[in-house]
């Protein structure tokens, strides 16, 4: 049997929360271990970010370059040029981490040992592209990571590995991100010799207590003011630093970055001040501004934007 370290890897990420999974497979990061052979790096596209729209590259593309990998960035997976790179780096495996695209079938059953995804919740709950976000806005308590086996559905293959995480009620989705990077990074790092040599077996998931998180839109980040104040607060958190969240405001939009939630009764809507604070009524209590960001302006605490706001009512 060939040696785990010397199984052909691709790797195929994007976001943040991937760059400790492609540190670890090379014996980078803080945890500092074997290496694998990655033979090649699949990530998303370079795209236009912020009021400039600059093309902006994913992390793990810097990380790659960084490290001198092999690269590709493909608009689609399917496309004949990215299946013919694929195809001629012979991999035995393929590990994906938050990448963004759906593999077909003859790239899941390309590689002799399959392709394992490295998932940021404990499934089968929190299927989908946004499981971080998912955990924080339902108020779970706790979360975690999965290795998994892919297979054609999204997110329904066999687990092989699970580490739980419990979820800090100050956490935002960047913190949590952070955290789970990290531990997914771990279990993979400790799971990947003995899923290789065969000692692990894969474990159907239970269907029946799924749940999903579909990928999130601008749009979702709207703060609905008739729902409580409780459930606002943690979108806020869930949603930053993306997509963000935001409220109508004398034409334009008001960027909430940060917001907690207060007792107190209020119409919803109702903009309020409370001890020099930006308060807003909800469909059950208050929710405060702890930091906002006008149209055109840097953030600013809730504070100092009430300073030059017109239209709230002193309570």
């Amino acid at each position: 049997m060939q040696h785990p370290l010397m199984t052909r890897i691709i790797f195929m990420g994007s976001p943040e929360f991937a760059v400790p999974t492609l540190q670890r497979l090379t014996g980078g990061g803080k945890k500092r271990n074997q290496s694998y052979e990655v033979v090649g790096v699949v990530t998303q596209p370079d795209r236009p970010s912020g009021r400039g729209r600059q093309l902006k590259a994913p992390p793990i593309k810097k990380l790659a370059l960084d490290m001198g990998l092999p690269l590709i960035q493909p608009e689609k997976i399917r496309q004949p040029e990215a299946m013919e790179q694929i195809r001629s780096w012979a991999p035995g495996l393929i590990v994906v981490a938050a990448f963004g695209q759906i593999l077909r079938p003859d790239i899941l059953e390309l590689p002799s040992f399959g392709c394992v995804n490295v998932h940021a919740s404990l499934l089968p709950r929190w299927r989908g592209a946004a499981p971080i976000q998912a955990a924080i806005i339902a108020g779970d308590t706790v979360t975690g990571v999965t290795i998994m086996k892919m297979d054609k559905g999204v997110d329904t293959g066999g687990i092989i590995a699970q580490r739980a995480l419990p979820l800090d009620m100050n956490d935002t989705g960047g913190t949590l991100t952070e955290k789970l990077g990290r531990l997914g990074a771990d279990l993979l790092g400790e799971t990947l010799p003995d899923y290789l040599s065969g000692k692990l077996k894969t474990q159907a998931q239970d269907d029946s207590k799924a749940t999903y998180a579909p990928m999130l839109k601008k749009e979702d980040g709207r703060l609905d003011l008739t729902q409580p104040a409780e459930e606002l607060a943690r979108r806020v958190r869930a949603f930053n630093p993306r997509p963000g969240t935001f409220l109508e405001w004398n034409g334009g939009l008001l960027k909430v970055h940060q917001a907690h939630s207060a007792a107190g009764k209020a119409i919803a809507g109702q903009r309020l001040i409370h001890e020099g604070w930006a308060v807003v009524g909800t469909g059950n209590g208050l929710i405060v501004l702890d930091e906002v960001q006008p149209e055109g302006k840097k953030p600013m605490s809730g504070k100092a934007f009430i300073g030059g706001a017109r239209g709230w009512v002193q309570i």
